[in-house]
């Protein structure tokens, strides 16, 4: 099985859409982020890929037609020159609403996680996989700089409308709907909508989660400084 369609948008783009879309059009599996955590063979593969191991790309992808998302668009370039019959799609949207979204979502998931977390071996492994695959490779570690994230966003979609065929490239928002992705793969229109996969909500309960897990240390010290403190009245 070899990859038939390559997906060049960054995360945040309706990415998870899109698997649901392409998986849907029978490109299955469709390779996201979401294949990577529960994955010890995918996060392995990623972790060392971000370390600089030269990738087997077709061991990393056996068993997918298609990828979206981080970690595998952070490496369209070498992933559509490997299997030169696949297509590309870029997914877009806006610079302001993708960078809203991402700094709400798939960073403070990332960036965020606690550090006395990552004495857990596999939590510890995921935060060095995001930030080497995407934000310091990607981003060079200042995705908080809007300015200079805008520059990467604009460069990166320059680079791939300039370097794939129009031939081979879709550019694409999901919102456009099943008929010019549908078109372009030469594939079928389906009966129903086209899939409106919306996990803000769900990345916001993480975020809010690590928000707290990132005190928890700290009001553990504080219970027990009280419960010293206490004990120490007691006995007076």
């Amino acid at each position: 099985m070899t990859l038939k369609v390559v997906g060049a948008g960054f995360g945040r783009t309706g990415t998870l859409s899109m698997k649901v879309a392409l998986e849907q059009l029978g490109f299955t599996k469709c390779h996201h982020m979401m294949e990577v955590f529960p994955s010890e063979f995918q996060l392995n593969s990623w972790h060392s890929i971000g370390r600089g191991q030269r990738p087997d790309w077709d061991e990393v992808f056996h068993g997918f037609q298609a990828s979206v998302d981080f970690p595998s668009s952070a490496y369209w370039r070498e992933i559509s020159a490997h299997y030169p019959a696949a297509k590309v799609v870029l997914t877009t949207r806006s610079f302001d609403s993708w960078y809203e979204s991402a700094l709400e979502t798939i960073y403070p998931v990332s960036k965020k996680i606690p550090n006395w977390m990552t004495a857990i071996p596999k939590i510890r492994k995921i935060k060095e996989m995001t930030n080497a695959t995407v934000w310091d490779r990607v981003f060079q570690g200042k995705f908080e700089d809007r300015d200079y994230a805008r520059k990467i966003f604009e460069q990166h979609e320059a680079a791939v409308k300039a370097e794939i065929s129009e031939e081979r490239l879709l550019i694409f928002h999901p919102k456009e709907g099943w008929e010019p992705l549908c078109a372009f793969l030469g594939v079928p229109v389906p009966d129903s909508p086209f899939p409106n996969v919306n996990d803000r909500a769900d990345f916001k309960k993480r975020v809010a989660a690590f928000t707290w897990l990132n005190r928890a240390p700290w009001i553990a010290g504080a219970l027990v400084v009280a419960g010293a403190v206490a004990a120490a009245l007691a006995f007076q």
